[in-house]
């Protein structure tokens, strides 16, 4: 029991110091931000707030556009993450196809992706399907070389004593091959929600009529660093939430590893 008081203990005041950094940094900004040039490039926190608070509350004008950036990266995650699981899967699991695509696949992988938003929008137009494709190649990579990592360094043993037991190749993919690959999957699906954002974000600083970074893209054009800054933060707020989400089902899937405390001490 006082174990259990001396880490709620312990987290508290993490959060506490957490959260007065966080009051240091917003009210060095604010008194940085009195003089003129400053604000002129970094904002001002105060008017910061009152875009976000007209955004979400007075003019309730943002939802349009958050909606449009929220579906675009949870498709693009979605589909990305599927995607790069099914291949990693059977690329790991076939060592004659991936030694034939392995320097494409490098290849591939090697190339700045964000060079492919033109020719995605000339191929899918300005809708929301141009900015989910060059989301899908950002997170489609990262999910792909996790699993196919994952499937490649089962052990030996393990598929040995399986295979005396009896296990057939469906069932060695369900009981071996699938969880040894999904601590690598959660690893990936971290960076991959961050991914998603960027891809959608970008797709729309190129080319859009809507979405989160079609307001970024506006206010920079009028040179107002305050809704700039607005639209950086309600992004990253939801990029935050997504990952806590990512974690949430993280935990429930895996609840069978041990925690990190439970680890040191055996």
């Amino acid at each position: 029991m006082a174990k259990h008081q001396s880490i709620r203990l312990s987290t508290l005041q993490l959060r506490f110091w957490q959260i007065l950094l966080l009051v240091i940094v917003l009210t060095a900004w604010h008194f940085a931000a009195q003089d003129r040039n400053f604000a002129f490039f970094f904002g001002q926190p105060v008017e910061v707030a009152k875009v976000i608070w007209a955004w979400f509350v007075t003019n309730a004008d943002i939802y349009h556009h958050l909606g449009i950036t929220l579906s675009e990266t949870m498709l693009a995650f979605v589909i990305g993450t599927v995607a790069g699981l099914a291949f990693g899967l059977w690329l790991g699991l076939s060592p004659g196809a991936s030694a034939l695509l392995d320097p494409y696949i490098t290849a591939a992988n090697s190339m700045p992706r964000v060079i492919l938003a033109p020719i995605f929008g000339m191929w899918f137009g300005l809708g929301i399907w141009s900015k989910v494709a060059l989301a899908v190649t950002l997170v489609f990579f990262i999910v792909f070389f996790n699993v196919y990592q994952g499937v490649r360094e089962v052990s030996n043993t393990l598929l040995d004593n399986a295979r005396m037991l009896g296990a057939n190749r469906k069932q060695l993919l369900r009981h071996v091959y699938i969880p040894s690959a999904t601590s690598w999957v959660f690893s990936s699906l971290h960076t991959s929600v961050g991914l998603a954002f960027v891809g959608a974000v970008v797709g729309e600083y190129l080319g859009s009529a809507a979405g989160v970074g079609y307001l970024i893209l506006q206010a920079e054009g009028t040179l107002d660093v305050n809704t700039v800054f607005a639209g950086i933060i309600v992004l990253t707020l939801f990029a935050l939430i997504l990952d806590l989400m990512v974690s949430v089902f993280e935990n429930r899937m895996l609840a069978w590893r041990p925690k990190a405390g439970e680890t040191a001490k055996m």
